[in-house]
């Protein structure tokens, strides 16, 4: 990857970002599969780190949880026996964590819809916050348990129960949506503001995501083979929504709408982020002994 130039890995990074898979990338940068995998590996962790680091002390005020499915491997049936509940064969699910006000992705995980995830994330996310915020998540039970255990009392908590045709029921129609019947809203904890109990920004988040990720797009042969890379892919996205990509409706980053950012980043502050690593020093050629 060292070989690569800056405008080369910047190139790559906004035609990731912009929902290419990983072979048109190759093939419109004209480059191997093996460094576009290795460019995506290194600026995945990178953005991790740093968006680690950055995204902390949030001032938010409103807060909405979600979870987004997608797949790693193969499709949850066709997991073979022995790989059975093990993360990166099956189902994936990216938990996120958005501030209903400045839009900004605080928090992320990628890994299994449970109660241990659950946990893992509303732990991280209340690491990332500097005061009491009114939070709404879905009806999905884990929360629950979780929101109680990490937050206890100091918070205001609301769940959005959204009800649809042939709920608890084996619908056939996978891809077309089933018409929606009611909502209800349902105090957990604290005092919510009822009118801001709602999970819309953090649902169109989930869309924005299966448009920018080629992993996420349904009925491809693009989902990820690998869980890690799903992670670098997830981590690569945010940064490029939360720091170098103006919000329409902010025409500013959230990042920058958060006070975390004073610029719109570029591409190539994105690619710069990986550390080029020092070349090792080469020892004088031996000859090897013909050991026949």
């Amino acid at each position: 990857m060292n070989k690569l130039s800056l405008q080369k890995r910047a190139q790559i990074i906004g035609l990731l970002v912009e929902g290419n898979s990983m072979r048109a990338v190759t093939r419109l940068v004209g480059c191997s599969i093996n460094t576009v995998t290795k460019l995506l590996e290194d600026v995945g962790a990178a953005c991790a780190e740093f968006q680690d680091g950055a995204i902390r002390n949030i001032n938010s005020k409103r807060v909405q949880c979600d979870e987004i499915w997608s797949f790693c491997y193969s499709k949850e049936k066709n997991v073979a026996p022995e790989d059975k509940g093990i993360l990166g064969h099956g189902d994936a699910y990216t938990w996120t964590a958005i501030d209903a006000d400045t839009k900004l992705a605080i928090s992320w995980l990628v890994g299994q819809r449970d109660g241990d995830y659950a946990e893992a994330f509303i732990t991280d996310l209340a690491s990332r916050l500097a005061g009491r915020i009114q939070l709404t998540t879905d009806g999905w039970g884990p929360y629950v348990g979780a929101v109680d255990k990490v937050f206890g009392g100091a918070i205001d908590y609301a769940i959005l129960v959204k009800i649809y045709e042939g709920d608890g029921q084996k619908d056939q129609r996978r891809y077309s949506p089933a018409g929606f019947v009611k909502s209800e809203k349902r105090r957990i904890n604290g005092n919510p503001d009822v009118k801001e109990v709602s999970t819309s920004y953090v649902e169109r988040q989930n869309l924005t995501m299966r448009m920018s990720m080629r992993r996420f797009t349904r009925l491809t042969n693009g989902f990820s083979k690998k869980i890690e890379n799903l992670g670098h892919a997830v981590a690569l996205h945010f940064m490029f929504y939360n720091f170098g990509r103006i919000h329409k409706t902010l025409r500013v980053t959230p990042a920058m709408e958060a006070g975390i950012s004073d610029h719109v980043w570029t591409l190539e502050e994105i690619a710069a982020l990986v550390k080029d690593e020092t070349p090792a020093k080469r020892g004088p050629y031996k000859k090897k002994e013909n050991s026949n």
